[in-house]
């Protein structure tokens, strides 16, 4: 399936199950960048608009890049928030036109060689690029216990792909410094959030009888794991940050 279209019954799944960012890890992104409203950011790869809307609330000037209409669609708007509907090797801005270049949980999708180039050229000189990924940290018990039932229901390497992703990101040689940020995170999700975020999920079954044996393991831990009605994913938010 083409990337751009792996998300497209999932956009609502998206919006209810999938977490944010901290605010530590916004704040590096624009950390010596000067006043981040004097700032315009591309984010890349923006799905439903969760990285663009923080980024946005720094009061930067935000493009949200998003092929996916069922996606976008979903999106929320700001005064300072733009979505542009294109790809992140092809997202149709101006050269040189932006201080800040994004892609949250979405660069293992791009051509990363053709991505980068178009990073490249949409930065200003002195620009930056970033990373973000919110990854389990399975040193929970329920994490671990989610985890698991990911990697016995997963359809392809996605998750490969994410960690082979940033790799390729970090070493080009195209940046002048290269540094990493592991934050913790957590999600707080009820029964039906938690079924979103698998179902956001888009190495994971949605129809047929997987997706209901699934579903029917998602109840069961949940149960197993339930607080007052919820439970708590625990994640690791990690940033790669590139300056040209």
């Amino acid at each position: 399936m083409n990337p751009t279209e792996r998300f497209t019954d999932r956009a609502s799944d998206y919006v209810l199950g999938r977490p944010a960012y901290p605010e530590e890890c916004l704040n590096a992104l624009f950390e010596g960048l000067g006043d981040p409203t004097a700032i315009t950011v591309a984010d890349l790869g923006a799905g439903t608009g969760i990285s663009s809307r923080l980024l946005a609330a720094s009061g930067a000037r935000v493009i949200a890049v998003e092929p996916n209409v069922a996606m976008s669609e979903q999106g929320e708007s700001a005064p300072n928030l733009k979505w542009q509907t294109a790809t992140a090797e092809k997202t149709g801005l101006p050269s040189a036109s932006a201080d800040l270049v994004t892609a949250f949980q979405a660069f293992h999708w791009f051509d990363p060689k053709a991505a980068i180039t178009e990073i490249i050229r949409i930065l200003r000189p002195g620009g930056r690029a970033a990373l973000v990924y919110n990854e389990r940290d399975e040193n929970d018990a329920f994490t671990a216990a989610y985890g698991a039932l990911v990697r016995k229901y997963a359809t392809d390497e996605t998750e490969l792909r994410r960690s082979n992703g940033r790799e390729t990101f970090a070493t080009d040689s195209v940046w002048r410094q290269v540094r990493g940020l592991e934050l913790r995170n957590t999600q707080q999700l009820d029964r039906a959030g938690l079924h979103a975020r698998a179902g956001s999920t888009s190495y994971l079954p949605k129809h047929g009888p997987a997706a209901a044996e699934l579903q029917t393991a998602i109840d069961k831990l949940f149960d197993a794991h339930d607080v007052d009605g919820s439970i708590t994913m625990h994640m690791k938010t990690i940033a790669t940050i590139a300056d040209l």
